[in-house]
């Protein structure tokens, strides 16, 4: 389909909405890849369009977190390996199996992170040190590994995943875990990309407007991350928790097929 005026506008506008929900929680992917499936593109070329700007998306946030000094490198090292090399065997297998089983993964996943972060609020608040400092052990490699995976191959909902992992098997506050999440999500996107690109399941033009609107979008989530703290994080996540767990449910149906 040829860009027009209104799709120009569409395109941005989804976008703004998209990077704000991605950068403070997750799961803005399904307005992305919904509206890039509305203009005509096949889901999986949908999927990889989306990554350029989710690319765009979270350079802007991450280059504010680093200005205020929020992100620890050293830990983003250990973790970044193994969630690289996750998606890219995501993303080569993407083309090739259905993604339903993912499905089911992810939907037993956000239903636990949300009923713990109602059942212990603290838990998601005040960061845990001892877990915080603690050595990566090799489960944590695993576990971030297969998140890769699932990145790279779906990547709808990952920031759920991540913000889950990193606060209860990392001990992060969600605000600090935010910032790590956004972090790892650069890490992977751009190889993951580079495969669909290789594929030729990526449409250019479509991808780069869309993230004019992820670019505003990121800014204003990741300034209020910082002024606001854990506490308003927490209060977006359980939000959007629960349109997804009506979307699971098929009271809320967007448009993407598995």
């Amino acid at each position: 389909m040829e860009l027009t005026w209104i799709s120009i506008i569409i395109l941005i506008c989804s976008g703004i909405i998209v990077g704000f929900i991605n950068t403070l929680a997750g799961g803005g992917t399904v307005i992305s890849i919904s509206v890039f499936m509305f203009f005509g593109l096949p889901p999986l070329v949908a999927n990889g369009t989306n990554r350029i700007a989710i690319i765009f998306q979270n350079l802007t946030a991450v280059a504010y977190f680093q200005k205020n000094k929020c992100i620890d490198w050293h830990r983003i090292l250990h973790l970044g390996i193994p969630i690289v090399l996750g998606s890219l065997t995501g993303a080569f297998i993407a083309g090739y199996i259905s993604n339903r089983w993912f499905h089911y993964i992810f939907a037993g996943v956000i239903v636990i992170f949300g009923i713990s972060m109602l059942l212990n609020p603290n838990k998601y608040i005040h960061e845990r040190t001892d877990l915080v400092n603690r050595k990566v052990t090799p489960l944590q490699y695993m576990v971030f590994f297969l998140l890769g995976i699932y990145g790279g191959f779906v990547h709808v909902g990952i920031g759920y995943l991540l913000l889950a992992v990193l606060v209860l098997m990392n001990g992060y506050d969600l605000l600090k875990a935010n910032v790590l999440k956004n972090v790892l999500v650069l890490s992977y996107v751009p190889f993951s990309l580079l495969i669909y690109a290789l594929q030729g399941n990526v449409c250019w033009s479509f991808g780069l407007i869309h993230a004019i609107g992820n670019i505003i979008g990121a800014g204003l989530a990741a300034r209020l991350a910082i002024k606001k703290g854990a506490p308003f994080i927490r209060y977006i996540v359980l939000i959007l928790i629960v349109i997804v767990i009506l979307q699971i449910f098929g009271i809320i149906t967007p448009n993407i097929k598995t």
